[in-house]
């Protein structure tokens, strides 16, 4: 695969050049923002900072933003994929996600289990990634509890990019394109191809014989084709292909996800029309270490999960008077199962397993907003109608083809009304006060519902009854700008997540559970229940300053969130969500001296969090540096150098039940050539 990728990349690909070569006419994008956004809380991750990361991965550089978090602080390249869920405002999660991510308007959760698939998104082909922390889009859709993060195309210019890089532990990363003009429009073309011997997850302390390194191999290609069709009108058409593979560090923990998307946009002036589809397959292999971490064997493995996803969208915007609105209707259905075998005797699979299902979302929104120089109001609502269908589980002996389980989950639907409203006042001397209500929900995915699985010891039950989670909140914050390039914005926000869907610790091995059967001793059961709920409340603070070629910016988040439980799960109640530390700080600092010449310097730092729902333990602060710098050698090529978690710094993912560590990337630097 690296043979036939690697002389396709460096040959004929990337997607944008610089802007010193001729711009096509048409723009590919959507939409501009409509005026009320302005009332929410944005950050906004420009061209200059994507191409400028040290990691050149889009997971990462979103950890700028203060609240953005993964289930698991790993990266794509040595975390489990369905760790991989974005969240922001510590509202927990289960790796699925909380916040909406979408590209060029299209939602990009996997269509089964709701994480993401983040290798698929090169950031050296986004022009701009825009997200808005706090509930209740309303024009994208249900899903947008914690927030949404919208990632647009770069702007089309015609031109050649290469980039390739050598880093350590035989890594190599590259990135490459063409973008051409043709019939008034452009087609671009984006490759990406990423591979490494990896790093061994487990601390040196708590290592055992059959810890290695975890390799990972990553390859995407995507297309756009752009093309006016007059009166204003483009058409725009885009397809992606990708394949990531990963190991977890032991024998038998292999994981492969293929994807491809493709998707039609009409934007007119003021109107838009989407379709889109996605195809998912995943593949992963979980492995039962022993005591003492000498002996592995297979535990259990999915070897197929398909999973697609499909959907449309409209929107139109007329203005009436000084009145602009937001009109439209979107629909969405997930459809996939997965296929297991376990129960591993003498290394082969005596059952099989295959539980899976359908959800659907229709939904109408209906948004106004009035600006003038000193103020801006906007109010909307929406209104879904959702079914939850064709939910099985079955499960049989593989020797005799006996049914062990052969269950039919009733269907089920509802409506769901949701709404946001908030206000933006400017009394002058670049200050802007601004407050905003909002509703937001997300109905649960195929995974949560339907499949149950392992994780070392450890077994979680699924939940076929689970109910959607709904999210109310409510935020007041102020923008400053009291120099020309300098902006400084803080905000309060107290959300409370109705019905989290949560993993509950309900019992501990050795036993027989309901829902995963035997489990050993030192493992833990849990269910997927859903919580009476999780509140957050918090500051978020960011700054920005730009003088001549230096940039300052940074952030800093802090989160009182607790759970509210009763029932089976309380005692969780009180207790602080998995996985959400209390403060996340970052700050990166730029130079920008023209003709390709760059350099900056990104420090992060994340709070003490807790692994597990009972908050029995805990995984240590981490504060890491990353840098990377550029420099021209002759008018179209430059070297680039990288340097990831500069101080080595002991960054922990995870803790098993037994108390074995898992870390995230260490030390990791790169050299490598750029070609504009």
């Amino acid at each position: 695969m690296r043979a036939l990728l690697l002389p396709f990349l460096l040959t004929s690909t990337a997607a944008v050049a610089q802007a010193d070569q001729r711009e096509i006419v048409v723009t590919g994008r959507g939409l501009q923002p409509a005026a009320g956004e302005e009332v929410f809380d944005t950050v906004i991750l420009d061209r200059s900072r994507l191409q400028t990361s040290a990691s050149n991965r889009l997971e990462d550089l979103l950890r700028d933003v203060p609240g953005f978090q993964l289930f698991r602080r790993s990266d794509a390249r040595s975390a489990n994929p369905t760790s991989q869920g974005a969240t922001l405002r510590a509202l927990g999660g289960n790796a699925s996600s909380r916040a909406l991510l979408i590209l060029d308007g299209v939602p990009q959760t996997d269509p089964f289990g709701g994480w993401v698939s983040w290798p698929a998104y090169d950031p050296q082909r986004l022009g701009e990634v825009r997200v808005t922390r706090g509930g209740g889009s309303g024009a994208y859709g249900p899903g947008a509890l914690a927030g949404t993060i919208e990632l647009s195309s770069a702007d089309p210019i015609e031109g050649l990019t290469a980039d390739v890089a050598y880093g350590s532990r035989d890594s190599v990363d590259a990135h490459a394109g063409l973008g051409l003009a043709a019939g008034g429009g452009f087609v671009t073309v984006a490759g990406a191809y990423a591979r490494g011997d990896g790093f061994v997850p487990i601390v040196r302390e708590d290592r055992g014989a059959v810890d290695r390194p975890a390799p990972y191999e990553q390859a995407g290609l995507a297309v756009r084709a752009v093309a006016p069709l007059g009166n204003e009108v483009e058409l725009q058409a885009s397809g992606l292909v990708f394949r990531d593979e990963r190991e977890r560090g032991t024998l038998y923990s292999g994981i492969l996800t293929k994807g491809a998307d493709a998707s039609l946009r009409l934007v007119g002036r003021r109107w838009t029309a989407l379709a889109y589809l996605q195809t998912r397959d995943f593949t992963n292999s979980f492995a039962s270490v022993a005591a003492g971490r000498n002996a592995v064997s297979q535990a259990s493995e999915q070897y197929s999960v398909p999973s697609t996803g499909l959907g449309a969208r409209g929107e139109w915007r007329p203005e009436i008077g000084a009145i602009d609105l937001r009109l439209g209707a979107d629909w969405r259905a997930t459809i996939g199962e997965t296929r297991e075998l376990y129960s591993f005797v003498a290394g082969a699979g005596t059952r099989g397993r295959v539980a899976g299902g359908r959800t659907d979302t229709v939904g109408g929104f209906a948004e106004a907003s009035w600006r003038t120089d000193a103020l801006t109001l906007t109010a909307g609502g929406r209104i879904d109608r959702w079914w939850i269908t064709n939910g099985v589980l079955g499960e049989r002996v593989l020797a005799t083809g006996q049914q062990l389980t052969d269950t039919d989950f009733a269907d089920r639907s509802g409506w769901e009304p949701t709404g946001r409203a908030g206000i933006a006042f400017r009394p002058g001397a670049g200050i802007t006060l601004r407050s905003a209500g909002y509703l937001g929900w997300r109905l649960p995915t195929l995974n949560e519902l339907y499949r149950p699985f392992r994780a070392g010891t450890d077994a979680t039950a699924a939940n076929a009854e689970l109910d959607p989670e709904r999210l109310k909140g409510v935020e007041a914050g102020i923008d400053w700008e009291p120099a020309k390039r300098v902006r400084i914005g803080a905000t309060l926000f107290a959300n409370r997540l109705d019905d989290a869907i949560a993993n509950v610790t309900l019992g501990r091995g050795p036993g027989t559970f309901s829902g995963v059967g035997f489990v050993a001793a030192g493992g833990e059961y849990r269910q997927r229940q859903n919580l009476e709920s999780i509140t957050a409340r918090g500051l978020e603070v960011d700054a920005s300053a730009r003088l001549g070629a230096w940039s300052l910016a940074g952030g800093w988040s802090w989160v009182h969130a607790r759970v509210e439980a009763d029932g089976s799960a309380a005692p969780l109640d009180g207790l602080r969500p998995a996985q959400t530390p209390k403060h996340m700080l970052s700050a990166t600092l730029g130079w920008d001296g023209g003709a390709g010449r760059n350099a900056s310097l990104a420090a992060r730092w994340v709070s003490r969090q807790y692994e597990d729902d009972l908050n029995s333990q805990s995984l240590r602060g981490a504060f890491t540096l990353d840098a990377a710098a550029a420099w021209p050698l002759t008018r179209h090529l430059s070297l680039q150098a990288r340097a990831e978690n500069l101080t080595d710094a002991r960054v922990e993912a995870a803790i098993s039940s037994d108390g074995i560590v898992e870390r995230a990337t260490p030390r990791t630097l790169w050299i490598g050539l750029r070609l504009r």
